[in-house]
């Protein structure tokens, strides 16, 4: 959104509750004058209609950024620290400086413009939701080329999420590198 050629950038997270990975966010600026049809909660739309919607984004907003906060960064100043670092690092990333900026949840990350959180706001802001597509595109696809690094979790089937399967993976095989060894499933996986 612009207003007053003031740019507004929405802010979201993926991967907050994985216990592999790292958690990965974006930040969007949209084009009040190219408007992008069918935006939406990320976890809302199927994965592909989220891989239609993300070279969309890509090409009409003016201006989008990734950041990340790698699962070493998670386990050392714990998840939310992480998820608000790589927040930072997503807006910090962008070729527009935005005036203010739209994060999804109730806590914001430090930057040098306004923020205002927004519970649910990938459902109510555009370029949140905009946002939530682009960090759960780029984290799934990341977690798939994980799959093949570090067989047998199943990575590329739940992402690095909690599931039975991979919970029986970790007990089985132990953490990989790319674990989150301050979760505490991971770390039973170790005493085992």
């Amino acid at each position: 959104m612009k207003t007053k050629n003031k740019y507004i950038a929405g802010v979201d997270e993926v991967g907050r509750g994985p216990l592999a990975g790292p958690v990965v966010t974006a930040a969007v600026i949209l084009d009040p004058a190219n408007p992008i049809e069918g935006l939406d909660d990320s976890k809302k739309l199927t994965e592909k209609r989220r891989e239609q919607l993300e070279p969309i984004i890509k090409q009409k907003a003016l201006a989008w950024a990734l950041g990340r906060a790698e699962p070493e960064e998670i386990d050392q100043i714990n998840i939310l620290q992480a998820t608000l670092l790589a927040m930072k690092r997503a807006v910090e990333g962008l070729a527009l400086q935005p005036s203010h900026a739209l994060v999804d949840g109730n806590q914001a990350p430090s930057l040098s413009c306004p923020v205002t959180t927004i519970i649910k706001g990938d459902q109510s802001e555009p370029a949140i939701a905009a946002a939530s597509i682009l960090a759960k595109v780029a984290r799934d696809r990341e977690m798939v080329e994980m799959d093949r690094r570090y067989p047998g979790y199943g990575l590329a089937k739940h992402k690095g999420y909690p599931t039975k399967q991979h919970q029986q993976a970790l007990l089985a095989l132990g953490p990989s590198a790319i674990h989150r060894y301050s979760f505490k499933p991971v770390q039973l996986a170790i005493k085992k």
